[in-house]
């Protein structure tokens, strides 16, 4: 992490707009065999932006060690909700981190994922917004380090349905987290669960690794063709963000210096621009995938690439995206 931190320092920025309010809809906290990320690391890199409120998403963190297998996901929001609780202290500033929390749990168990899901309500009644059964799967010879994923075709797996359909029944929403090859996946479902609030990742994860690799002309224009299919279902909520992971192909962290804000906007500002144009202001939300996204930028150079992209849009607009999309999706408290 020293390294990291290190070579983050080569590029520094002032924040443009502190005042600006943001909601950070999508983050992660863990704290794993030397690699630590909780709520002292969010507040520095946060430091200079006026984040207001963050939404934690699940990452296999403390899960509880024993007990039945179905119910361990139930340790990581009882973990968060300590450290929600320990930013609504104040002590750490006015930032108010996880007032929304969105947990794991395995919907193939059909009707049986009921107690889970209520297990998980109960460990945070007041933060537990949703869902993240993550369905990313690529064929083989496409990620570099393969991982032990979800099978192929999750989405359409009857058992999944089964348990994907309680959701509506606990007012819970759903993030996908998937590759873009799997968007038609991703609409069938949107289509059979149209009650359903589905909150779509980092862009729907276009790939630019293995196969994918030095072809992002072809991957845009599938996706481009792919997301208006998506954007077409009125119950689908897009994160704008996530694009400087490894799988995405940009080979920022391969370089001796990070990008400047102006380098990501020149590289991103397409996959954007078309995103919010097919979803909407109102659908879309800035997101900063933090801490993943640390390996290729900093937190203030993320963020302002977002306002430079951002800066001819109208106020309403800007704000539905930095703030009261997030807001509204994820029901978060006025702060």
């Amino acid at each position: 992490m020293t390294n990291a931190a290190n070579w983050l320092e080569r590029t520094r920025e002032e924040p443009l707009e502190p005042d600006l309010p943001i909601i950070d809809p999508h983050h992660h906290l863990w704290d794993r065999s030397g690699n630590r990320y909780r709520l002292d690391e969010l507040t520095a890199d946060l430091a200079g932006q006026n984040v207001r409120q963050t939404v934690f998403v699940e990452c296999d963190a403390m899960y509880r060690a024993g007990g039945p297998e179905e119910f361990r996901v139930v340790g990581e929001v009882e973990w968060v909700q300590g450290i929600a609780a320990q930013s609504a202290s104040g002590h750490f500033g006015d930032l108010r981190a996880a007032t929304g929390i969105v947990g794991s749990a395995d919907l193939r168990l059909g009707e049986r994922a009921a107690p889970v899901l209520e297990a998980l309500i109960a460990a945070s009644p007041q933060r537990f917004r949703g869902i993240r059964h993550r369905a990313a799967w690529a064929e083989p010879g496409v990620l570099p380090s393969p991982r032990s994923g979800p099978p192929a075709h999750l989405l359409l797996d009857p058992e999944f349905r089964k348990g994907f359909g309680l959701l509506r029944v606990y007012g819970l929403s759903f993030d996908a987290w998937l590759y873009h090859p799997q968007w038609p996946e991703l609409a069938d479902l949107a289509r059979a669960f149209p009650d359903t609030v589905i909150i779509l990742n980092h862009l729907g994860g276009p790939l630019g690794v293995g196969p994918y690799a030095g072809k992002r002309d072809d991957v845009f224009a599938r996706w481009r063709v792919d997301l208006a299919t998506v954007a077409a279902c009125p119950n689908v909520v897009l994160k704008v963000g996530g694009l400087q992971m490894a799988i995405n192909g940009f080979g920022w962290s391969e370089r001796e210096q990070p990008p400047t804000s102006d380098e990501l906007l020149a590289a991103n500002r397409d996959w954007y621009l078309y995103a919010i144009e097919q979803f909407g202001p109102s659908r879309c939300m800035f997101e900063s995938n933090f801490p993943v996204d640390k390996l290729s930028c900093s937190y203030t150079v993320l963020w302002n690439q977002f306002k430079k992209l951002s800066k001819g849009f109208s106020a309403g607009d800007r704000a539905a995206l930095f703030h009261d999309t997030a807001q509204r999706v994820y029901r978060l408290p006025q702060h």
